[in-house]
């Protein structure tokens, strides 16, 4: 028997975040813009420390709510609602922290968790994550800044392209080539480097679209997507995080848990604009009748509903296989590439129907797309996985004289 009832205690939990993201978040959205944004994040993460929501995924022991995936999943659905991603800020479950927070508690040393896994749960600090290069793109295992040994320390050269929080952050971990003639996935290293560090050069805040048209925040960096120099970077060796020649396991470590809650909050932002566009199909009326009783509109609105029915379905499987520790690397390169198409295509959509109103900034629409968009890039762009799913469905039938296995067949 197949059970998709979520557990009492979830539906609880469900309840109260719910509750904190419409009374208290949702409510200070307005001040965006007018106040200093980090000024209002602290105000809004005492509240949710008093409200016993704080770091949803992260161990009790560790200083967090000790939420296992599925719970998790449905606990994102709420913080994704509010905007300028207020509701993780809040619960301090903000990328790029939460990953960095779950590769620690995995893999960092004792003496590395006291040092920053400590203050990033506490909401001392902020990371970002220095990766992706320019020259290399999706493919990680191109990646030239380089790091050599100089007893007892590191030293890395090299540049840095997307690293996302970088002007805003303490720490940052560096992904650098350490050993050239090892097999490709284990040339690369990952460091911890604290910041800011002259080492560490950060060249610009790279402008992305949508961003010029949106003034929100009047010029208030609250992340960014930095441009990185880095030149003669001294890192200590006990800075190594999970070990040399285990940055690419560390990268996959962090991006497996992003992209599942890119999901989570893809659903709650492509509900609020099929939301809208189906209020807006009801209360509009064009030659004589509503908008909503016009077939063409159904179908739209059928199309988008289809897919956010699949979405959640997608998640709470991925959220399942995440919770009984099974591999799901196919499962969520697909889920990535779907859902990044499904937030588009719903938004998209809410758009069409609001006509030249969706277009302006009257409405969260046209700046919801541009955001949108990016997810069919970060986290590796559709091509890079589409490419991973379609190499295992040959690898399935070779194996075994069917794709079943490659397209849910374990299912049933």
């Amino acid at each position: 028997m197949i059970n998709f009832e979520l557990p009492h205690e979830v539906c609880e939990l469900r309840t109260r975040v719910a509750a904190f993201i419409d009374d208290v978040v949702l409510p200070v959205e307005p001040q965006v813009g007018a106040r200093p944004f980090f000024e209002i994040v602290k105000e809004l993460q005492a509240e949710a420390r008093a409200a016993g929501l704080w770091c949803p995924f992260v161990p009790v022991e560790y200083g967090g709510m000790g939420l296992g995936h599925l719970a998790n999943a449905v606990v994102q659905v709420e913080v994704g609602r509010a905007f300028s991603h207020l509701g993780a800020w809040a619960m301090n479950c903000m990328g790029p922290q939460d990953a960095t927070m779950l590769t620690l508690i995995e893999h960092g040393t004792d003496e590395q968790k006291k040092r920053y896994l400590e203050p990033l749960v506490n909401g001392d600090i902020r990371v970002c994550f220095a990766m992706t290069e320019r020259a290399a793109g999706a493919d990680a295992t191109g990646m030239q800044t380089a790091a050599v040994q100089r007893g007892p320390d590191w030293v890395l050269n090299g540049e840095k392209w997307f690293t996302s929080a970088a002007s805003i952050s303490q720490l940052a971990l560096v992904m650098a080539k350490t050993d050239p003639d090892a097999p490709r996935h284990r040339q690369y290293t990952t460091f911890l480097v604290e910041l800011p560090n002259p080492g560490f050069e950060i060249i610009r805040n790279i402008p992305v679209m949508g961003e010029t048209d949106v003034p929100a925040f009047h010029g208030e960096v609250t992340m960014g997507h930095a441009e990185v120099r880095i030149r003669d970077l001294v890192v200590p060796d006990e800075n190594i995080l999970g070990g040399r020649g285990e940055g690419f396991a560390m990268g996959q470590h962090r991006l497996g848990y992003g992209r599942l809650r890119h999901g989570m909050w893809s659903v709650a932002k492509a509900q609020a604009a099929l939301d809208m566009a189906t209020a807006r199909a009801c209360e509009r009326v064009t030659f004589g009748k509503r908008v909503a009783d016009r077939q063409g509109i159904q179908w739209m609105l059928a199309d988008c509903a289809e897919k956010l029915y699949i979405t959640r379905l997608m998640i709470l499987h991925l959220a399942y296989k995440m919770e009984h520790g099974h591999d799901l690397r196919i499962e969520n390169s697909m889920a990535k590439t779907y859902i990044a198409n499904m937030l588009i295509e719903v938004i998209d959509t809410a758009l069409q129907i609001h006509g030249s109103l969706g277009y302006t900034h009257d409405l969260p629409l046209a700046a919801w797309l541009s955001e949108a968009r990016m997810s069919r890039i970060v986290d590796g762009p559709d091509e890079v996985h589409r490419w991973t799913v379609g190499r295992n469905v040959v690898k399935a039938y070779e194996a075994t004289g069917t794709t079943a296995t490659a397209a849910g067949g374990e299912l049933f």
